[in-house]
């Protein structure tokens, strides 16, 4: 068991190749956040203004419900938080998360997939789910990038 977990959100796979690449770099436990209901492929059309990811992301109120959940979170005081970027931020699912759990004096650092859009204000939005926690600026990975990229910038978030 290890005092780190790299929990992560994934629509395409994307964002579970490189969440699966950070938890074997920094010898984290891995965790996937899995949607009570999956998306489908009409769920996550975001040129649909009535598919459900716009309709979530449209409303700050939106916690779609999940799945499963991380057994003893406590011994964890780093968690990476990843997603894809869903209209410049976390997708609502990732607040689910976030809120589910008390992370008083835990770092929270957030990562993100996307094919061009940044980290937009994910972090600000984290921490303001998770006060009492400590949420690094989050980072935007590609999906090329390399064990040693990975594994510098990993190493240099935990410290």
């Amino acid at each position: 068991m290890s005092n780190i977990l790299v929990a992560y959100f994934s629509a395409s796979g994307t964002t579970e190749k490189v969440a699966q690449k950070l938890a074997s770099q920094i010898h984290a436990d891995l965790f996937k956040i899995q949607p009570k209901q999956a998306y489908t492929r009409a769920d996550l059309d975001w040129n649909d203004s009535h598919s459900r990811s716009t309709l979530e992301m449209k409303d700050p109120n939106s916690r779609p419900e999940i799945l499963n959940k991380v057994e003893k979170m406590e011994q964890y005081n780093t968690v990476f938080v990843g997603f894809p970027i869903w209209w410049y931020r976390e997708p609502s699912i990732i607040d689910t998360f976030i809120e589910s759990y008390d992370l008083t004096n835990k770092t929270i650092i957030p990562f993100a997939t996307s094919g061009e859009s940044g980290m937009g204000k994910s972090s600000t939005y984290i921490q303001k789910l998770a006060p009492k926690s400590k949420v690094t600026q989050g980072k935007r990975l590609s999906f090329s990038i390399t064990d040693e990229e990975l594994n510098t910038w990993a190493s240099s978030m935990i410290k």
